[in-house]
């Protein structure tokens, strides 16, 4: 009820920069160890019940945040101690870009919507690494898993793609706990393009072999779009079990408006980009279903899309998923999602 009255007030401002300003107060308040003590009290669930172990990784609950929100590894201390059980960090790019033209953020209420066209907007791979090395140092102890989600840059060509994805593998190598290759995003021109299976098989077959190369390598997981053919689906099966991928994440936000409450004009207005949110929980969860069954469930899914509460979270679930991602829904519900999905989830486990 409390947060209904913020977001109220919240949402009269443009949505970036309510997002830039809510997380820089709360880190300003987790430097005060009172503050942090209280919100990690009042946010993390007590969640025992509900651990999981994937990939050769304990997470403390399975409930995460998903690529795009602390784009920069800026807010890992504050996000701890609202409870996420794994942050995925990125869009990541080998050369820190400023994004798309603003405003690229929209709130669409009456959908429990957002659509949104940043275009990979990031300090650089260079500045990420230094600032994830950092934390890990100050934050010994955390059992905060660190996913890096990894691009290309906007003026790189397709055929070139793969070196940018190598650049960014290698230099958060040591980093991060798993990668997710991200190919998906409606919002650098081209990029949905890589889903293809010939230009798939090509950087992943690379990041592989780089991977396999180390002496402890490291989860490696591709991230898809909900908008594709059921034989472009089976094209991905097919290439992650040739390339040995870990995992799959989906899905990536939709170019779909399809079933909106808001009017043509509304849609036309905002224009461009990628619808995430609640009218994305059915199709996303019908990714993850289809992947599962094609999978035999040989492959793990971490299913994002429209997750806003418990029964969204137990459908994944039941759909094959592993674990979940919360994003929209974290801007909807509030601080509180995590510690209420958890408590959801040890109420009537599956």
């Amino acid at each position: 009820m409390i947060y209904r009255l913020i977001r109220q007030l919240l949402f009269l401002f443009p949505p970036e920069n309510v997002h830039y300003f809510s997380m820089n107060l709360l880190r300003l308040g987790c430097k005060i160890a009172f503050i942090k003590n209280l919100v990690t009290r009042c946010f993390t669930p007590n969640a025992k019940g509900i651990q999981k172990n994937l990939f050769g990784l304990k997470f403390s609950n399975p409930i995460g945040l998903g690529a795009g929100f602390d784009k920069n590894a800026l807010y890992l201390n504050e996000l701890e101690a609202l409870g996420f059980g794994f942050v995925e960090i990125g869009t990541v790019t080998p050369l820190a870009q400023p994004g798309n033209d603003k405003p690229r953020l929209f709130r669409l209420p009456k959908d429990k919507a957002l659509v949104n066209r940043m275009g990979f907007n990031n300090d650089g791979v260079e500045i990420i690494a230094e600032r994830l090395a950092a934390w890990k140092k100050s934050a010994q102890g955390s059992s905060l898993i660190i996913g890096g989600n990894i691009g290309k840059n906007k003026n790189t060509p397709n055929e070139d793609a793969w070196n940018d994805y190598e650049i960014c593998f290698n230099k958060l190598f040591d980093h991060v706990d798993y990668f997710v290759v991200n190919v998906s995003s409606p919002n650098t021109p081209g990029l949905r393009a890589l889903q293809e299976k010939s230009s798939l098989l090509k950087i992943l077959s690379h990041l592989q072999a780089l991977n396999q190369a180390h002496e402890k390598p490291k989860p490696l997981l591709l991230k898809i779009a909900p908008d594709l053919t059921e034989e472009q689906l089976d094209d991905i099966v097919e290439l992650s079990l040739q390339v040995k991928l870990d995992g799959l994440v989906a899905t990536n936000t939709t170019i779909s408006r399809q079933g909106l409450h808001i009017s043509a004009e509304q849609v036309n207005s905002i224009g461009a980009g990628g619808l995430s949110g609640k009218p994305l929980l059915q199709s996303s969860t019908q990714v993850v279903k289809y992947l599962s069954q094609k999978t035999a469930g040989r492959i793990p899914i971490i299913a994002s899309g429209g997750v806003f509460n418990g029964h969204d979270a137990k459908e994944k679930f039941l759909a094959g998923a592993s674990l979940v991602q919360v994003w929209t829904g974290f801007i909807y519900e509030g601080p509180a999602i995590v510690k209420k999905i958890a408590e959801s989830l040890e109420q009537t486990p599956l």
